[in-house]
Formats: C-alpha cells, structure tokens, sequence
C-alpha cells in the first residue's frame, strides 16, 4: 500500500501503527460512498533488520457527497476499563457542517466509535486528545473541550492565544497551559514581581484544571516573561511539597531555544540548530539518559542530551516522523526516524532506530554480506556492556562484604586477645554486651575460643552472669511504654528493642493491679498481639498464641538499612524481631473504671536463649517489669488517652501510637481483586471519594476512613501487583463493618471481577514461612536422636565395671601370652554385647514426653502453614 500525506504514525508496545485512509479495491464498491480507514501493525525484526506486518484491520465509512480527513491520532486512557488505547479523531465535512468522532482501536485491530459531535466551524488551532478519550481545542481565543462521558462540548471561561501543554498532573486532573494576555490583579497583597512581569510583556502563562474547573498559579510552571517567546512545552515530572506543586519541564521558543525549567526558574538553556521548534518530547535509553527529540517545521529534527549541561548531540534533516518507544524489545525507549524517500512509497522503507548509544539501525544496509565483525554488531554490543555492568556491580558489592568481613576479623582478634590475657592473668573476661556486638558470629567465635582453654560443654561463668544481668534489665528488651483507650477497650503497648535472645512466637504481656484488691483476683484478663509498622506500611499482626516464623528475607524501612547484617545475620533460621515490633495487650475498660483510680504493672513474658543461632536449645522463660500505668476516670472522661485521627489537608494526623492502638483492636482480612478486562483503577477513587480516606503521615499506604457510621475508623490498605490484580486489606472492629466495606466495594468494581479471601499473609511470605517451619521440624527430630544416644552412652557405665582392669593392663602385655590372647578376646566379645545392648536402650517417661512435645509442636506449626497456604 502506497503512502500518502495525510497518512498518521503513532507508536503503541512496541510496534508502528501506520494508518491510511483509502477506497474499496473492488469496482462494484467504488462509488465514491465509502471509504476505508487502514491500520497496519509493523513490528522490527532483529533478524532481517526490516519492519514486518503483524495484522492489520479496517473501519469502513459512508461516505456519500462528504470529505473524510483523519485530524490525529495518539494514545489515550479508556475511562470505562483505564487501559491504554490507540485514539484516532476524524472529519466527515458535508457541506456546512462538520462533522467529527473519536475511534479506539483495539487489540484486535477492531475499531470502536467513543462518541461524536458537530460544529458550524472546522478545528483548526490547538487540537489536543487526552483520557477519556477527551477532545480540546482553541477556537476564537477560547478553550472549549468535550469528554465521552457527557459528549457535550463545553467551554472554559478563559480567553488564551494559545494552548502550548495538556497532560496530566497529579491530585488536580487533566491540566491545560497556556498563553494569554496579562489580566493586572487588582488587590494590594498581589506578587508585585509577578504583576511587574506581566505589565512588561503584556502576556501571562496560566493554567486550567479541567476536572475541577480551577485556575493554578502559572508561575509555578515558567515565569511571564517567556510567555511571548515559548511555542511548547513538555513536562517531565510533578510533585507535590507542603502544598506547593513543584514542576520540572522543557520548553521551546521562537528563538530557537531549548530551556530546562525547575520549579519555575530556568536552569539550563540549549541553541537549537534549526528554526521553527514545532514539538519536543522525551526519551529514557538504556543508559539512563534523558533525551529531548525536538522536531521543526522545515522537517528537520535534532536530538539534546541532559548531563552536564543542555547540549545537541545529534540531527537530522527530511525526517517526516519521529516516534519514541521500545522497539527493538530491550526494556529501553529508543528514537525512531522515518525520513521522506520520494523514490520508495512502501510503509516504513527509509527509517534509522537509535538510543545515541548502543543500539544504531537503519533502513538500506545489507547486515548479511557485511563483514564478520560488523555482523551483529549492535546486539553484541549491547549484551557485551551489560554484562560488563553486571560484573563490576558484583565485584563493587564484594570488596563492600570483604571489607565488611576483614573488619569483623579485627575485632575479633582484639576481643580474643582480651579473653587470652585475661585467662593467663587469671582474671574474668567479660564479653561485650548486645549493643556492641554486630554479629551473632562474633559471639560464637568468642564461646568457640573460650572452649578451647575450657573443655565444658557450659559456657563459662561471665557468660551466664552477663545473661542473668539482661534478663533483669528491661532497658535491654523494652524501649518506651504507652496506652490509649479505643472505644471500650484499654490498649497498653511496649515497644521492643533489637533483641537476639527473643522468639516472637513467646512473647506477651500481662497486666496486674498493683492494689490489695481481696475480692477479685489482681491479675487483668487481656489479649496480647505483636503489630510492626514499616515507614512503608507493613503492619503485621500476630497473636501471641500462633507460632509464624518470619521470612529470612524481608523488606526493611529506611531506618533499618544500615543495621541489616546486625538484625539479620548470615544462616539464621530461628525466628527474630525484624527491627523496633510493639507488643500490645487489648484489655476491656469498663471494669476498670469501677475503682475510679486503678495503677496497674505491665510485665513482659518472653523467652531466653543464650545462644541465639541455636534454635533447638533449652530457653528459659524470663520475666521482666516493663513500668506501671495510671487509669484516672476523670483523665479518661478529658480525653487524655484517647485515639485522636484528624484530617490535616490530604493527610490524617494520628500518631504512631494511635494507630498501633486501632490495629490492636481491629480484626485484619486481606482479599486478592483481579480483573481480567479492565484496570482497577475505581478501587483507588473508591477509597479516596465515597470512603472519605486519607493517609497517615508516618505511614502513607495506610489510609483512615472518615466516612461516617460504622465504618468511620476503619484502616485499609491497598497494594497493586498489576494494573489488574491487587490485595485489599482491611482493619476493622467486627464483621458487620466489613461486609458493609465490601457492599459498598462491590458497587464500584467492574463486572468481571473476582474478589477471594487471603487467609493470612502473601503466598509467598507463606512459602518461606513453611521452609523455616519445616527446617525447624527436621531439626527438633535430628535433635531428639541425638538427646536418646546421649543417654544410652552415660548408662553404659555398668558393662564396665568388670572391665576395669582388663582397660588398666596395656595392650603389648597382654598379646603377649595365650592367656592374655583369650582376655583380650573376650574383652572384644563384651564390647560388642555393650554396643548392641545400647542400640536397645529405652529413655524414660518423662524425656520421651517431653520430646514428643517439641516434635507435636514443631509439626503443628508447619502444618498450620501448610493449611493457610492451601
């Protein structure tokens, strides 16, 4: 199919879109009353270096007395689904009227009419297609729009010369910058800068939300004094910073300029090569270079790197399209150039694929009768440089561990130098504290050092007197000691240290009355769980009657990074506290306030293993006096404790504490939602309208509904794995609110769309969970082995009583007459008889049940996993 001029190119994954209006081939349809609408996918293939046709698809039209045009195309988001299409706006002019329609071509090369309008008029200034899909243009120096959801058109009240950016900006919609002449604000308190600006150049930047129908300040984007020179603009990235929108866009001028522009003030300026900018945009390489792809009216482009300074680091002249993707499919985005070649009319014939690095094709080479080495040449490159990437990454990573490690050996050395000095001298050592070591290895090499001047299994004194001296220290264990009140529930917490010598499967609290109360029994029944809040949102709650071993391998926050080899040394498999966890015990308060004034002791319940990497040793159950809390009935009635969630803006101001006390009290479900045709988009918009939720500051990705009603109160957290599959989890106080979330959820989610209750956890969090478990399950079965031929060696000591002298006579003395020959056989023959009698041996009652304990629970635990994997 020959091209012509008004054929359109536009780039979707990866392949060329080419479309071309055209009349039926057959002579019994040409009759001038329908026209064809073309697409063809070409796609590059890395073997022949051509483009290739992969499909193609047609829309006919009638088109009786009535001139069809296609007015542009570019790629939109479908508000029904929110997947990315192609969009295409076309004309059918009869007579005075105009008449124009939006068409989505879909993946299956199938057109689909959004909606239409007509005017009196034809678009000719400033045509924009945006999500919805949405039409924008300028007309008589005013705005008008119109959307598929109401396919009305609409106008803004604004008067602007010219329309140079639409896009999208985030928490504000779709945004459209302009140019307009300079309206003088009126109030005293005004910028004078601003205003002095405008009043010289007689023009002003501004911007209009279309969505909510709101002016922004148009400084933020550039200062008024470019306004009379800049042609277009592309923004490169927007945010958000104490209320003040920050913006870092490129734009172009009459003058033949590029200017890189940073909230507002220019920070670099480029001489563009040609005249007449016309359109600029971006590309990200392989390399992580940031291009602008200016193009011009002349037909000519040009290329200018971001590094040091704005610079042009490649042009092109006669290029009649200029399209940015990943064509060749190596996860980077590279320019595609089609250049005017009268002498070829075939699709896609003249054309050059670079990223200005690595990668470099282009149309008329011959790659099979080049010369070996140029054969392939740009593929080799590429993999040969990342893969030299990769290794000096690897190498970088291990002389950081080398050195790591050799610093480790020093410290060491000085430690055991200490122990060897202190033990000739004979003098106690006393090994450092938990704070000081930064390894568990560390430890153990020093207890490995000890037991070779000491050959006891127990380690030496210092060690158990220094493991007494902690237990006794709730410093050691306890951080910071707090409570709140929740509705009718007293929620008392402890945050926990980085501590090796604690298992989360035991640890709890008890609250106990610290009055002579004889009429009721001191000790306060409660409820205690393990909450950890990542400055990322990981709140995971545990009761403290579940064994869940953690995953070796988990996220940490930003505070936790540098102390990754202290929290989580090498070939551990028992389980640990993964950085600051708060254990919390939820109590009723209504008997409590029955005393009016009540002081209570808050004690920590935990266990006790002096050495940490061994998961199947004896721990001893310790407990430690964490402080004691006040209950005041008339504090309670003020408010003193209570959970205060308010809404500053767009986040909600509640504390640390404040939401550990919530999720204490609340009953956690997650739910994995896939859609198979469309994005889950209305989730997001669900939470943040109808449900009225904000963030919390200290942990954005949890958000608190302030909806009013039961509801109010309740914490979802919403985690995306894919545009169309994510898990939804939910904090509330009892089942009644949660099916009234998931009522109301279900009214917005898309019609295909299920919804599947998660147990407990991600599959694989579970996964890792399992093997600890099961690791954990072999060890406690190889550890019972061992503990019965332990036993059945210290009871062979009544086969030797006879044979006291027999091991007193050396060995040459009695092979030396026939009497000694036959003792010695027969000393042989009794060690047999011993050896096969301790084969037999039974352990008693009491060991044996209390080894099939540790095996029923080790095999419970596993097995418990395996359950919610299931």
């Amino acid at each position: 199919m020959l091209l012509s001029e008004q054929d359109q190119f536009l780039s979707y994954n990866g392949e060329v879109l080419v479309f071309q209006l055209s009349k039926p081939k057959h002579a019994e349809e040409a009759d001038d009353k329908t026209m064809n609408l073309c697409v063809r996918r070409m796609a590059f293939n890395r073997d022949t270096k051509l483009f290739v046709q992969r499909s193609s698809g047609v829309f006919s039209m009638h088109a009786s007395h009535s001139k069809i045009e296609m007015i542009c195309c570019s790629c939109t988001t479908d508000s029904r689904t929110g997947i990315v299409l192609p969009c295409i706006l076309m004309k059918k002019k009869k007579r005075n009227i105009v008449k124009y329609f939006v068409l989505f071509l879909h993946s299956s090369n199938r057109f689909e009419q959004s909606f239409y309008f007509k005017l009196d008029y034809e678009l000719k200034e400033d045509i924009r297609l945006f999500a919805g899909p949405s039409v924008l243009w300028r007309h008589a120096n005013k705005l008008f729009y119109i959307s598929s959801n109401t396919c009305v058109v609409q106008s803004a009240p604004v008067q602007l010369s010219s329309v140079v950016w639409t896009g999208e900006i985030v928490a504000e919609g779709t945004v459209v910058l302009g140019i307009r002449t300079a309206c003088l604000p009126d109030t005293e308190d005004a910028d004078v800068f601003s205003a002095s600006d405008r009043a010289i150049w007689g023009s002003e930047f501004f911007a209009y939300a279309i969505q909510t129908q709101k002016m922004l300040t148009g400084t933020c984007f550039m200062p008024h004094a470019y306004s009379r020179v800049v042609s277009s603009v592309y923004i490169c990235k927007t945010d958000r910073l104490k209320k003040q929108l920050r913006i870092s866009l490129v734009a172009i001028t009459h003058k033949n300029q590029l200017i890189w522009f940073q909230n507002g003030v220019p920070k670099g300026v480029c001489e563009l090569p040609y005249e007449k900018p016309c359109l600029v945009k971006t590309a990200v390489t392989s390399s992580n270079d940031l291009l602008f792809v200016v193009s011009f009216a002349s037909g000519n482009s040009c290329v200018v790197q971001r590094r040091d300074s704005l610079q042009v680091a490649s042009k092109w002249q006669k290029v009649k399209c200029v399209l940015v993707d990943d064509f060749i499919g190596s996860g980077s985005e590279q320019l595609l150039l089609l250049f005017k070649d009268d002498s070829n009319t075939d699709v896609l014939s003249t054309f050059k694929i670079t990223d200005l690095g690595e990668v470099n094709y282009a149309s008329g080479i011959n790659y099979k009768h080049d010369v070996p080495a140029a054969e392939g040449l740009q593929e080799n490159g590429l993999l040969t440089v990342r893969a030299l990437e990769t290794r000096l990454q690897a190498g970088w990573t291990s002389v950081r561990e080398l050195q790591q490690h050799l610093g480790l050996q020093k410290r060491v050395i000085l430690e055991s130098c200490r122990a060897l000095i202190d033990l000739v001298e004979e003098r106690t050592h006393i090994l450092p504290n938990a704070k000081e070591v930064k390894c568990r290895r560390w430890a153990r090499s020093l207890l490995s050092l000890v037991s070779l001047w000491d050959d006891v299994e127990n380690p030496p004194h210092s060690l158990s007197k220094e493991t007494s001296l902690a237990s006794k220290d709730p410093e050691h264990f306890t951080e910071e000691l707090w409570q709140r009140v929740v509705g009718d529930s007293l929620v008392v917490g402890v945050k926990l240290t980085e501590s090796f010598y604690l298992s989360l499967s035991d640890v709890s609290l008890s609250l106990v009355m610290d009055q002579d109360v004889s009429s009721i029994s001191p000790i306060i029944k409660c409820e205690s769980k393990i909450i950890k809040l990542n400055k990322a949102f990981s709140a995971l709650t545990v009761s403290s009657s579940q064994i869940e071993p953690p995953p070796k391998k988990m996220k940490l926050d930003l505070h936790s990074k540098n102390d990754l080899r202290k929290v989580f040394p090498k070939r551990s498999s028992r389980i640990q506290l993964d950085g600051a966890k708060t254990v919390t015990a939820v109590t009723s308060l209504s008997p409590l306030l029955a005393f009016h004034r009540v002081c209570c002791v808050v004690l920590l319940h935990a266990r006790k293993q002096n050495d940490p990497n061994d998961s199947l040793q004896q721990s001893k159950k310790i407990t430690v006096l964490c402080g004691k809390i006040l209950l005041d009935l008339e504090d309670i009635s003020n408010g003193r404790y209570s959970v205060k969630m308010l809404r500053d803006n767009r986040y909600c101001t509640g504390s640390v504490e404040d939401i550990l006390a919530v999720l204490a009290v609340s009953v956690r479900f997650s739910f994995q939602i896939v859609s198979s045709d469309c994005t889950l988009t209305p989730v997001s918009s669900w939470l943040l309208g109808e449900m009225e939720c904000t963030p919390f500051k200290e942990c954005q990705d949890n958000i608190f509904c302030h909806k009013a009603g039961n509801v109010h109160g309740t914490i979802f957290n919403w985690t995306l794995k894919n545009p169309f599959e994510g898990v939804l989890t939910i904090f509330c106080r009892n089942l009644t609110v949660l099916f009234q979330c998931l009522h109301s959820l279900t009214r917005v989610l898309p019609p295909r769309c299920s919804v599947k209750l998660l147990r407990s956890g991600s599959k694989a969090v579970l996964t890792e969970q399992l093997a600890l478990a099961l690791e954990k399950e072999m060890l406690t079965l190889q550890n019972s082995l061992f503990l019965k031929e332990t036993k059945a060696e210290n009871s062979l000591t009544w086969g030797n009583e006879s044979g006291k002298k027999i091991n007193n006579t050396p060995l040459a003395s009695l092979l030396d007459t026939e009497e000694g020959v036959q003792q010695f056989r027969r000393k042989l023959q009794n060690e047999r008889e011993e050896s096969v009698r301790s084969m037999n041996q039974t352990m008693n009652g009491a060991l044996y049940q209390k080894t099939a304990l540790k095996i029923a629970e080790a095999q419970l635990s596993s097995d418990m996993i395996v359950w919610r994997l299931s």
